[in-house]
């Protein structure tokens, strides 16, 4: 029997490598060389060479592995092009920790030599993610496996950055930027973090030169006076007015500076209405020193250590201890006022967390204005769609309010920025190559400029660059622009709107059209994983002990485009689910004997109400299902298919075919016919479910003998109008009502599954009464009955109800309900109201039912009337 091919007990250790391995060799994974073919591409977001994989990882590469392996099998010429990213700081710090253990730093080693170092522990652990990627099932095409710092992506970059130079949209300048005092690199404005935090707001009095009058000055950094070169006032303050021009004495340090009228910088509403500036520290006091000529003194260094220019007593002390230093200076000399808590936000590095230093520095910059533009259009023609719409107000926020982007990066692991000055005559170069001599002066001593680029800005060249751009290679003509990006929305303006603008100004076209924005995977709370907290669930872990499938349906199916509370109970939830695909497979195949390649066509018309019931809940579901992939409501599709195959298809389908197939009713032709049926809906069903659980229905479908030699090249089922049947729908959902309704019945009254009953129908509809007198032992062997009798008259002290325009009436035997019964119904019944209350409050909350997927809010109104209905029965028996 074709049960035995399958195990006893589903373990999906044993099968998961062994298909993964399979696929790949087999060459599954790549396109084929078949332009006729609608083509579907996308890329992967790349995740960190010094990664792991991670539940967000697990995640975004769950869904893309979805729409991938769907589009395959709808015929699609499909390419999911992975790699991975250099990672600039985040390599960089790994690698400069471990020579820190070994007593050596990389200024020690010199950059060829710490270069090396980096290149062999990426070698090392290149593999790590992919490897892990492979475990989660993820079909990606890895024999074009890309790698950011790869010599064909090292071109795209050289060439972007001369292109946009000659155009004049990347300049080097002297300007205010992000500093990270611990990473020793500028970093961009959203890699910065800010945080809430509580501190400290200090009061300090600033005297007049002349001594007549102190001006009393607020700051949350104390330690930054020390490089104070003004205090600003607003030109209209009356408080101030006549010191406009004056000059105060700066404590600790003495020296005078000019109070100022500034109406942009100063709210005189706010605090004193008198503010420091201190220009080399600060954003705002930065554009304001460029606006009234200031002096610009840096205090604080590329450490964030105090300099010399703070005066003796605080060059090279840590600046937080400076702060301590100074508020106590201050207080012993009587010029601090006040001390108030202050809770504020606080600049800090995405990557470390340290606090942000505000710095002027020359640093490189693209003019990014120009490029937005277009790709602000790009979003608003809809050319490029991004889901869910609600991003789009965000998008369009930030991206018409964009500053120039830093891309330069104090940094050794990266894209070395192409750019060369002369030592002999100061010729600044920029050139895709690396020019043999200065064509200024002749000169042949060139110095390379020692930065490399901000790790975003090859990422964003990704669609495109993966493929062999700027030559025209087969893979940019037949898969640039990509279809669709799947990717979390907190990069949306890392990587996201960057692909968007370089895609649009290098290649003329939006580098994809859709743009899936997932949300985040929180704990079952709400709160963000942290391995502090002790809540993170390693997908590792899970694959591990429970399979990669169980892992992918729990994901899918909680995707709704919001965060994601997931608890380790779901995935065993799903793991269940697992458990009764192979179970319920292994029942099928007790009974299938003959191969699907061999199968006969199925003759519909020649088909029992019930098998024709369940092809059309079957093309129902199909239909539904590639409907919501087409919108990437990977949620709804999921469900579907879940309460298709367990509910409909087990429960129902599964157990009503039961009489036929074990010869209790019809005869060998009819359990022909289940037979082939049971068959069809096995197959159908597995490949439905295929892109969300792809190892353990491959292992099933392989016993099926399909003419395709993989389920993963088999074509996805689509919905087919002939298999539609309204009329068997009607019927059979008759049927399980009625058995439910029996079922509850029985317990309700106290009745064992041993006790049998009489059912009276009394149909008015001809063909009805005609299916119940032929179809009776559905209700005989479901619900436990010892007859079925149609338009007969039942006794009248019968139980009687009304279920899809039939009458009903149950012959129930006398019986009284004990108290354990009763205690029972009690306990059922406030279960009940507990549920009922807990359904209406979702119901009655405008935002569950606005933003719930459409088919959870129906699930619960469904419920409502089930509990309602039950709760009616219930309570007659109090």
């Amino acid at each position: 029997m074709k049960e035995d091919q399958l195990d006893k007990r589903y373990d999906p250790a044993t099968l998961e490598q062994r298909w993964y391995k399979e696929w790949e060799s087999r060459g599954y994974f790549s396109p084929v060389d078949d332009r006729e073919r609608p083509r579907f591409a996308i890329v992967i977001p790349p995740p960190n060479v010094t990664g792991r994989l991670h539940i967000g990882h697990a995640l975004v590469n769950t869904l893309i592995d979805i729409v991938s392996r769907w589009k395959r099998m709808s015929g699609f010429n499909t390419l999911w092009l992975p790699g991975t990213d250099h990672a600039g700081i985040a390599t960089q710090m790994v690698v400069e920790r471990e020579l820190a253990r070994e007593g050596i730093s990389r200024i020690e080693m010199g950059r060829e030599a710490f270069l090396g170092r980096v290149w062999s522990w990426k070698e090392e652990h290149k593999d790590v993610i992919k490897n892990q990627l492979m475990r989660l099932g993820a079909s990606c095409d890895w024999t074009r496996e890309r790698f950011t710092l790869d010599e064909g992506l090292s071109k795209a970059v050289r060439h972007v950055f001369v292109q946009l130079y000659d155009e004049g949209l990347i300049y080097r300048n002297l300007a205010m930027i992000n500093w990270c005092p611990r990473c020793r690199t500028a970093i961009s404005d959203i890699e910065v973090e800010h945080r809430e935090q509580t501190g400290k707001l200090y009061l300090i009095d600033y005297p007049l030169e002349d001594g007549s009058r102190i001006v009393q000055i607020a700051t949350t950094r104390p330690e930054t006076m020390l490089g104070d070169t003004a205090v600003a006032v607003h030109p209209d303050d009356e408080r101030y007015k006549d010191l406009i021009g004056k000059m105060v004495v700066l404590p600790i340090s003495g020296r005078s500076v000019p109070i100022i009228a500034d109406s942009i910088l100063v709210d005189p509403e706010f605090g004193t209405g008198a503010v420091k500036i201190t220009p080399a520290h600060d954003k705002n006091d930065y554009e304001a020193g460029l606006r009234h000529t200031l002096p610009q003194m840096q205090v604080i260094d590329e450490a964030g250590r105090m300099s010399a220019a703070a005066g003796e007593g605080f060059e090279g002390m840590d600046r937080f201890q400076a702060r301590a230093l100074v508020v106590e200076t201050l207080q012993s000399g009587g010029m601090l006022r006040e001390t108030r808590p202050h809770t504020h936000a606080v600049a800090t590095c995405a990557k470390c967390d340290t606090v942000i230093e505000p710095m002027i520095s020359r640093q490189w910059f693209v003019k990014i204005a120009p490029l937005a533009e277009p790709a602000i259009a790009a979003v608003r023609s809809r050319e490029v769609t991004l889901i869910p719409e609600t991003w789009e107000s965000t998008y369009f926020n930030w991206m018409e309010n964009i500053h120039d982007w830093c891309i330069s990066r104090q940094l050794w692991w990266g894209h070395r920025i192409p750019a060369f000055y002369c030592d002999g005559c100061g010729e600044l170069l920029v050139r895709v190559e690396i020019p043999e001599s200065c064509p200024a002066c002749g000169g042949s001593k060139l110095r390379q400029d020692p930065d490399v680029l901000d790790t975003w800005f090859s990422s964003a060249l990704w669609p495109f660059s993966t493929m062999g751009w700027p030559d025209k290679t087969d893979d940019v003509e037949t898969f640039y622009p990509t279809d669709t990006l799947i990717t979390g929305f907190d990069i949306l303006f890392f990587w996201v709107a960057r692909m968007i603008m370089m895609g649009i100004h290098f290649t003329g076209k939006p580098p994809f059209s859709h743009v899936l924005l997932h949300g985040l995977v929180r704990d079952e709370h709400g709160r963000k994983m942290s391995k502090s907290v002790g809540n993170v669930i390693d997908p590792l872990e899970v694959i591990d002990e429970l399979g990669a499938d169980a892992l992918r349906f729990t994901l899918a199916i909680f995707s709704s485009g919001r965060d994601i509370p997931l608890a380790r109970s779901r995935t065993l939830g799903y793991a269940a689910f697992a458990n009764k695909i192979w179970n319920a497979s292994r029942f099928a195949l007790m009974h299938i004997d003959e191969e699907l390649e061999g199968a006969d066509p199925i003759m519909r018309d020649e088909l029992a109400t019930v098998e024709r019931w369940i092809l059309s809940r079957l093309n129902s579901t199909t239909r539904d299902v590639n409907r919501a992939l087409s919108v990437y409501r990977f949620d709804e599709a999921s469900n579907l298919i879940y309460q298709f195959f367990w509910h409909e298809f087990c429960d129902w389908y599964i157990e009503m075919a039961k009489p036929v197939l074990l010869g209790r009713h019809g005869d060998s032709a009819r359990r022909e016919s289940a037979r082939r049926v049971l068959l069809e809906v096995l197959d159908r069903s597995l490949r439905l479910l295929h892109p969300f659980m792809p190892f353990i229905t491959e292992e099933i479908w392989q016993t099926l003998g399909g003419i395709e030699p993989s389920i993963m090249v088999a074509p996805y089922p689509i919905a087919e109008e002939s298999l539609e049947d309204g009329e068997a729908e009607t019927l059979v959902g008759v049927v399980q009502q009625m058995i439910t309704a029996i079922r509850n019945l029985r317990a309700e009254k106290g009745f064992t599954s041993k006790d049998r009953f009489r059912l009276f129908l009394t149909c008015k509809d001809a063909r009805e009464a005609d299916f119940f007198v032929h179809n009776g032992y559905l209700l005989i062997e479901l619900a436990r009955l010892s007859e079925v009798l149609v338009n007969q008259n039942p006794p009248h002290d019968a139980h009687r109800d009304l279920i899809g325009g039939i009458e009903i009436a149950v012959e129930l035997p006398e019986k009284t309900l004990s108290a354990d019964q009763m205690t029972r119904i009690a306990k059922e019944i406030e279960q009940l109201e507990t549920e009922l209350a807990a359904g209406d409050a979702k119901l009655t909350n405008e935002l569950f039912v606005a933003r719930a997927p459409a088919r959870v809010v129906e699930q619960t109104r469904e419920r409502r009337v089930e509990i309602v209905a039950r709760l009616e029965s219930l309570r007659k028996n109090k």
